[in-house]
């Protein structure tokens, strides 16, 4: 697996992303819904990566440069294809590497709280990978659909 900074308008990428909307819609009110669509992900504050097997697409990640020096964690997504391998995880831990290496002092992000169901396995894997809970970050207010989660990042992540 071989994980790269890609261009999310890339066509082999658009159903990666459009699965992530997708589940974002399904599993949440659209006011809670935070999900990046393709043109989101373009924005110059943003770095998109993919998750490759040879040249099939496993899973996307991105994350974007706050204010406060911190980035935030968007649009991670695994192919159903390529669930149970450890696709999310080894994602995960590229951004907080990358981000690291360009001196963010954090990751943060948010995701559907214990009240969505559907975000279950990803806070377990966020807590897995050291992610504590906190509250609303930038561009956020309190909501009882969020869950908001921090990494602290040192040039050793």
């Amino acid at each position: 697996m071989l994980i790269r900074r890609v261009d999310p308008s890339t066509p082999e990428l658009r159903p990666l992303i459009e699965g992530n909307q997708s589940h974002g819609a399904m599993a949440t009110d659209a006011e809670s819904d935070h999900t990046f669509g393709v043109e989101d992900l373009r924005q110059p504050d943003v770095r998109f990566f993919a998750a490759y097997e040879a040249e099939t697409p496993l899973g996307c990640g991105a994350f974007k440069a706050l204010s406060d020096g911190s980035a935030e964690v968007k649009s991670v997504f695994v192919s159903e294809a390529a669930r149970g391998r450890g696709v999310a995880r080894r994602l995960m831990d590229h951004l907080a590497q990358r981000a690291a290496q360009e001196g963010f002092t954090a990751l943060v992000l948010e995701t559907g709280s214990t009240l969505c169901p559907e975000y279950d396995a990803a806070r377990v894997l966020y807590e897995r990978l050291g992610y504590d809970y906190c509250g609303p970050f930038e561009g956020y207010t309190q909501d009882p659909l969020s869950a908001f989660m921090r990494l602290p990042l040192s040039s050793a992540t």
